[in-house]
């Protein structure tokens, strides 16, 4: 695979193109919309997650004042014990079965109160949530206007690079510039560099079988960073 002058120039020229991206992502405009965005796709997931804690802590409450209530239904049929003793009935009995659903009652009325402070955490945690999440639209507008200013504001000049682009593009062979181009998207820049001894830029030193296929101008792949190396 050959390298060519017209590949180089290419890479020059697609140099300030990634100049102008790295720029633009460098900028705290574009920080602070990113860091709004994760927020809010985050922040969907944790209200479903915490509406549906919600309604589990609901039926538990339900089930637990439903249970206040039978026990307090049951200990209320005490209410006539004298007159049950006066009949003959086993006072140990009745002691024995009102002590146990009063401790039943005791028991059942803490959950209840450990139940409730859990709802007033979880109902605090949600409106924490709530005031983060309007905080972080109104963010997310913000910068999103302002990081599409600051995109607008190198649009010419990128609109000029994209043309230089075009036009050395037509003198690449297309086989390795859509090669070039897919290292590119992958964050692998420059995409094309010269063998420095017996080494890449990554420090990989290269078989002296490789080297010898770099004779006449041609181009082999790096083994360790995938960039394509040539000798000058």
């Amino acid at each position: 695979m050959p390298v060519s002058n017209e590949l180089l120039e290419y890479q020059k020229v697609d140099g300030e193109l990634r100049n102008i991206e790295r720029e633009l992502a460098a900028s705290e405009e574009r920080k602070k919309f990113i860091q709004a965005k994760k927020f809010m796709e985050a922040a969907r997931d944790r209200l479903d997650a915490q509406e549906k804690h919600a309604q589990e802590l609901r039926a538990l409450r339900e089930d637990l004042v439903k249970r206040v209530d039978e026990v307090t239904k049951a200990i209320a049929e005490y209410d006539d014990l004298d007159e049950m003793l006066e009949g003959g009935a086993d006072i140990a009995f009745y002691k024995k079965n009102a002590q146990s659903l009063l401790d039943t009652l005791k028991s059942v009325k803490n959950e209840l109160n450990r139940l409730m402070m859990e709802v007033a955490a979880a109902s605090e945690e949600y409106k924490k949530l709530k005031e983060q999440t309007i905080a972080m639209q109104k963010q997310y507008k913000e910068y999103n206007e302002k990081y599409k200013e600051i995109k607008n504001s190198r649009a010419e000049e990128v609109q000029k690079i994209n043309a230089k682009l075009a036009q050395l593009q037509k003198k690449i062979d297309p086989v390795i510039l859509d090669r070039y181009n897919q290292k590119r998207k992958e964050k692998i820049f420059p995409v094309v560099v010269p063998l420095s001894g017996d080494f890449c830029m990554c420090g990989f030193e290269f078989p002296k079988l490789h080297i010898s296929e770099l004779a006449g101008g041609n181009m082999v792949e790096c083994e360790n960073c995938r960039r394509f190396i040539y000798k000058v």
